[in-house]
C-alpha cells in the first residue's frame, strides 16, 4: 500500500502521454536512451528529462555503461504494479501504442543485425573451438538438472558472454543478472534476450573480479567458461564467494587440464584447463566444497577437449534443496 502523498506523486509522473509511452515500451524489458530516442523520435535531452522525473518518482532503474545508459522499470515496487495495471487498461489497438511497437521491434532488429555482425567477424575462430567442445546439448542437460527445481531469487552470471545461461536457465529463476567486460558480447546478449522476450533478466558492462558495484547477493552464481580466461581463477571463485547468499550454490563450468597451446596463444587462454585438485583447493580457500561433479567428453574425437561441471557449496551444503549431487 502507499499513501495519499505518494500515490499523487506517482499519478503525476505518469500522467503524460511520453512518460506513459517510455513505461509502456519498457514493460517489454530494458532500453538504451538511444534506442528509446529512436521509438518517440524526440530529442535525447527531452526523453531524459522525462526518463529522470520517471526515476525520481522511483519507476525506473537507470544502469550506466560509459557514455551510454540503459533504463528497466524497477523491480519489485509497489509503484510499478500498479502502473502496470493502469498501462494494460489501455487498449491493444492504440494506434500510438501500436506504432511505438512496430519502431520497437525496428530498434530490436537492428540490435540483432549487429549482433549477427559481431559473431560473422568471430565465427571462425568460434567454429574452431566447437569443433573441440563437447556436445553442448547434454552438457547444458547436465547444467540444467543441477541446478534443479529449487527457489533461486537471483542468479549472477559472472562472464555472462552471450547470455546463454540466462536464457538457458530463464525458467530457474526470478530474476537474473549477467555481467561481462565486452560491450560487443553485451549487444549479443541484449539481443538474444529480447528475441527470447526475457524481461526478468539484465546483462550489466563490469568487471567480476570486483563486484561491489555490480551485484547484488545471489542464490547462484554461474561461472561457465570463464576461469580459464584469468591467471588466477581462485581469486575470482573468493570474489564470487562474497556475492553468494547463505545456502547458495556455485556453478562452474570449463575445461579439464589440457595441452591445446593453440587456446593460449590465439584464444586468449591464460590457464590450459583445470585440474580438479586445483578447484577443490580453490573452493576450499573460498570457503567452499565441491560437491558435485561431471566430466564430458566429444565422444566422437580422442583429441578433443573435456568440460567439467563443479557444483560448489558451503561446507555440508550436500543436502542443499532443489539439486542432486551426486
Amino acid at each position: 500500500m502507499t499513501d495519499l502523498k505518494n500515490l499523487v506523486g506517482l499519478l503525476k509522473a505518469a500522467g503524460e502521454i511520453t512518460r506513459i509511452r517510455l513505461l509502456a515500451l519498457l514493460m517489454g524489458g530494458e532500453l538504451s536512451v538511444k534506442d528509446l530516442t529512436d521509438i518517440l523520435g524526440q530529442s535525447q535531452p527531452r526523453v531524459s528529462r522525462h526518463l529522470k522525473m520517471l526515476s525520481d518518482a522511483g519507476l525506473l532503474e537507470r544502469n550506466a555503461e560509459g557514455a551510454w545508459a540503459y533504463y528497466r522499470l524497477r523491480e519489485n515496487s509497489e509503484q510499478v504494479a500498479l502502473v502496470r495495471r493502469m498501462i494494460s487498461r489501455i487498449e491493444k489497438t492504440d494506434p500510438q501504442l501500436l506504432l511505438d511497437k512496430c519502431a520497437l521491434e525496428k530498434v530490436r532488429a537492428e540490435h540483432q543485425k549487429q549482433a549477427d555482425a559481431y559473431f560473422a567477424q568471430v565465427a571462425q575462430s568460434w567454429d574452431e573451438l566447437r569443433n573441440m567442445h563437447v556436445p553442448e546439448a547434454a552438457l547444458e542437460a547436465a547444467i540444467v538438472a543441477a541446478v534443479g527445481d529449487g527457489r533461486i531469487d537471483h542468479l549472477l552470471d559472472l562472464g555472462t558472454g552471450t547470455g546463454r545461461m540466462l536464457e538457458l536457465l530463464e525458467n530457474k529463476y526470478a530474476k537474473g543478472t549477467g555481467i561481462d567486460s565486452s560491450r560487443e558480447m553485451l549487444v549479443v546478449a541484449r539481443a538474444k534476450l529480447a528475441a527470447a522476450a526475457i524481461s526478468h533478466a539484465q546483462v550489466r558492462l563490469g568487471d567480476i573480479i570486483n563486484l561491489d558495484k555490480y551485484a547484488a547477493v545471489s542464490d547462484l552464481i554461474v561461472l561457465h567458461q570463464v576461469l580459464h580466461y584469468f591467471d588466477d581463477p581462485g581469486r575470482i571463485l573468493l570474489e564470487a564467494r562474497q556475492k553468494l547468499a547463505g545456502g547458495g550454490r556455485m556453478l562452474v563450468v570449463d575445461f579439464l587440464s589440457h595441452d591445446f597451446e593453440v587456446l593460449r596463444s590465439e584464444h586468449a587462454h591464460r590457464r590450459l584447463g583445470l585440474s580438479q585438485q586445483q578447484m577443490e583447493k580453490w573452493a576450499s580457500r573460498a570457503g567452499l566444497e565441491v560437491v558435485k561433479s561431471e566430466e564430458f567428453r566429444n565422444q566422437d574425437s580422442k583429441q578433443g577437449l573435456v568440460v567439467c561441471l563443479w557444483v560448489l557449496a558451503e561446507y555440508g551444503g550436500n543436502k542443499i534443496s532443489g539439486i542432486e549431487l551426486k
